[in-house]
């Protein structure tokens, strides 16, 4: 059985007082600790979906399950861990403060933390965060500010990772490097992962499966396979398998717009 399950999923909004189709008749079954990205167009309803596994939007049709369970539930028993688009640090408060905050708020977290031993500090310290412990974030560049919010979210040790296009505002060479440290550290801690983008090879580097979404209503037009070698480096960024499995959720994706 997949761990998250997808089935006929559909939702509207209102908008000027006329209705809105986000999403249409959507399928979808992730299985647990697997790499999952959505791909499309932009309005094509992908962040939709990805508030609608997390349990922060109702759907109008079909359901969905997560471990047997609502989104809302494990929304409630804090088994989500969000990374947006904009990193939410206090720039009032160090790295590491920052990294404590969820802690700090939350029981939860702190049994589970307990429980896994996970360790902020040598969280930061996989991202390359090592010497900032006690920086602010205005001493910080955007990228490394991005860090902060990835490793926060592996430290929660929730299950599941829900992440909104976090690469989309910094400069390519920035996104590579931390496509990179995310690779790296998904494959020590093996959560399950939704991942939003808009970069193909941020898809096929990083994804178990690409999603292909369609034009508003969103749909699923292709699910593929990435069936690249685990564990990772950057080498295989230039093999012939990956330019190949660029080209095909492209092509995909031109199929769609055509």
């Amino acid at each position: 059985m997949s761990y998250i399950s997808i089935k006929n999923v559909s939702k509207r909004f209102i908008r000027r007082g006329q209705w809105t189709e986000a999403l249409r008749n959507v399928h979808l079954e992730i299985d647990e600790g697997s790499f999952v990205s959505f791909i499309g167009p932009s309005g094509c309803g992908k962040s939709t979906l990805l508030r609608i596994i997390g349990g922060l939007m109702e759907i109008d049709d079909g359901e969905i399950s997560i471990g047997g369970r609502s989104p809302l539930e494990m929304q409630s028993a804090k088994q989500f861990g969000f990374v947006p688009q904009a990193p939410a640090l206090f720039p009032w408060r160090t790295v590491l403060q920052n990294m404590k905050i969820p802690f700090e708020v939350n029981r939860k977290y702190n049994a589970r933390n307990e429980k896994e031993q996970t360790d902020p500090i040598e969280l930061l310290q996989s991202v390359g965060l090592g010497d900032f412990l006690h920086a602010y974030p205005k001493e910080l560049s955007g990228g490394m500010k991005q860090r902060v919010g990835i490793a926060r979210a592996f430290a929660t040790g929730a299950p599941i990772l829900l992440m909104d296009e976090p690469f989309s505002a910094l400069d390519e060479i920035t996104r590579e490097v931390l496509m990179l440290q995310l690779m790296r550290i998904w494959e020590h801690h093996k959560k399950t992962v939704v991942f939003v983008t808009h970069s193909l090879q941020e898809a096929v580097y990083l994804s178990d499966k690409v999603v292909v979404m369609s034009s508003r209503p969103g749909r699923i037009s292709n699910i593929i396979d990435i069936n690249l070698p685990r564990v990772r480096d950057e080498s295989i960024i230039g093999t012939e398998d990956f330019r190949q499995y660029v080209s095909k959720v492209r092509d995909s994706l031109r199929e769609r717009w055509e």
